[in-house]
C-alpha cells in the first residue's frame, strides 16, 4: 500500500482495482470447508454426516463472486481516501486517526456493495441445518428468491452488524501500516520495498489482533443473516440477538468458532495482502506515471 499523495487518476485507480481483484482471485485458492464450519462449533461432523463432501463446499460460489468486487472496491477506496487524508507537510504521512477513517470509509462502501452476496453465502451454508426450509438451487436463484420473498430488507439483513464490523478494518489496517513502518525502519528500506516475508508478518499479526477484538460482531451478523423467510425468527434485531446470545450462552457465546475463524482468515489475510502488494508494485511499474499528471 503506497504512501504517495496525488490526486485520483485513471492510473492509480487501475492499479488499485487490478491489484485488489488479483488479491480476491488469489484468496480463492485457500477457500476450504471452514467458512461453513465457522458458523457453529462442532458443525463439521454434522454437515459431513448429513450432506457429505458437497455440503462442506456449499456457499462457495457466492463467496467467490463476492471476493472479487470486495477487494477491488475496498483497496481502491482505501488508497484514494488515504491520498485525500494524507498530510501536506512534505512527508505525506497518515496519522492513525486518518488511517482509521480511510479504512472505515472503504469498509462501509464495500459492505454496502457486497452484503447481498454474503447473505446468500450464509443462507446456502446453513439451509441444510434448518428444518422446513425450501432449499435454494444456487446463488442467482437465492438472490431472486430473497428479493421476491423478503425484498431489499432480506438482501441487506445483517447490514447493521456488518457495518459495525467496520471496526475490524479500522483496527486491522492502521495496525498493518504501523507494523510495516516498524519493519521498514528495522531493515532501513522504504515501506513499498518490503519483501513478501515482512508483508506476511504484518498482515498476520494485524489480522489476529483485529479479529480477536471484533469477533463478537461476526457471531451476531451470521446469526441474523442465517434467518430466512421460511425459518423460525429467533432474533428480532441486533440488540435482541446480543441479549439472547449472552443469556443462553454467556460471554463465551460471542467467541464461538473464533479459533476456527482464525485458522481460516489468518492465512487468507496473508495471501490477500501479499498478493495486493506484489501485484500493485508490478502494475505501477507496468504503467509508469505520466510526466505531467492531470490535476483536478
Amino acid at each position: 500500500m503506497t504512501n504517495d499523495s496525488h490526486p485520483p487518476n485513471s492510473r492509480s485507480l487501475l492499479c488499485n482495482a487490478g491489484a485488489g481483484a488479483a488479491a480476491g482471485i488469489s484468496i480463492i485458492s485457500c477457500l476450504l470447508p471452514s467458512p461453513t464450519c465457522s458458523l457453529i462449533v462442532g458443525s463439521l461432523e454434522q454437515i459431513f454426516q448429513k450432506e457429505g463432501l458437497r455440503g462442506m463446499y456449499r456457499g462457495l460460489a457466492p463467496t467467490v463472486l463476492a471476493l472479487l468486487p470486495n477487494w477491488a472496491v475496498y483497496f481502491t477506496m482505501y488508497e484514494q481516501l488515504k491520498d485525500c487524508l494524507c498530510s501536506n507537510d512534505g512527508k505525506h504521512q497518515l496519522s492513525v486517526g486518518a488511517n482509521m477513517l480511510a479504512a472505515s470509509g472503504a469498509g462501509a462502501a464495500t459492505t454496502c456493495f457486497t452484503n447481498p452476496l454474503w447473505v446468500v453465502k450464509t443462507r446456502l451454508q446453513t439451509q441444510g441445518m434448518r428444518a422446513g426450509v425450501v432449499p435454494y438451487r444456487g446463488t442467482f436463484s437465492a438472490l431472486r428468491r430473497i428479493a421476491h420473498e423478503e425484498g431489499i430488507r432480506g438482501l441487506y439483513s445483517g447490514l447493521v452488524p456488518a457495518l459495525a464490523g467496520i471496526s475490524h478494518v479500522a483496527i486491522q489496517f492502521p495496525t498493518y501500516e504501523k507494523i510495516k513502518c516498524y519493519l521498514a525502519n528495522q531493515d532501513n528500506t522504504p515501506m513499498d520495498k518490503l519483501g513478501a516475508r515482512d508483508v506476511a508478518v504484518a498482515s498476520s499479526v494485524s489480522k489476529i489482533f483485529a479479529s480477536t477484538l471484533t469477533y463478537p460482531h461476526e457471531v451476531v451478523r451470521s446469526r441474523l443473516q442465517e434467518q430466512g423467510h421460511h425459518s423460525e425468527k429467533r432474533y428480532s434485531g441486533v440488540v435482541d440477538c446480543i441479549r439472547k446470545v449472552f443469556q443462553q450462552e454467556g460471554f463465551a457465546g460471542f467467541y464461538r468458532g473464533c479459533a476456527t475463524n482464525l485458522l481460516r482468515t489468518t492465512p487468507a489475510a496473508v495471501i490477500t495482502f501479499t498478493s495486493f502488494e506484489m501485484v500493485h508494485r508490478f502494475l505501477v511499474n507496468l504503467f509508469p506515471s505520466d510526466p505531467q499528471p492531470h490535476t483536478l
